[in-house]
């Protein structure tokens, strides 16, 4: 199946609103980008990402470091409550590591 059916699946089911907005994940093959999206305003909330970071380490733990950026500029924005957009990637791995270290500072979904 290709990637895109999956996401265009996982995405009919999820969508974000001003009070419990989406977060979409990316993973490239070089760069991880995390986005706070509100679907029904079509506006970013919030946004971290590798891009333009020196950050150093493995994919997993780049991962770990964006889920966690992600999580406290929710904070910020008093965000508490997220849907989880995994897009065409499975609930595995490198998603689970930025999920796991989102959930870790606070952030629920």
């Amino acid at each position: 199946m290709k990637p895109i059916f999956r996401a265009n699946r996982t995405r009919a089911k999820i969508h974000g609103t001003a009070e419990r907005p989406r977060l979409s994940v990316h993973i490239s093959n070089a760069h991880i980008t995390a986005q706070l999206i509100d679907d029904d305003k079509g506006v970013t909330l919030a946004y971290a990402s590798t891009v333009g970071s020196k950050t150093t380490g493995s994919k997993t733990e780049k991962c770990a470091l964006v889920g966690a950026e992600i999580a406290k500029k929710a904070k910020k924005a008093k965000i508490e409550k997220v849907v989880f957009d995994r897009g065409a990637r499975l609930y595995a791995g490198r998603l689970s590591a930025l999920a796991d270290a989102a959930r870790k500072e606070g952030l629920e979904f």
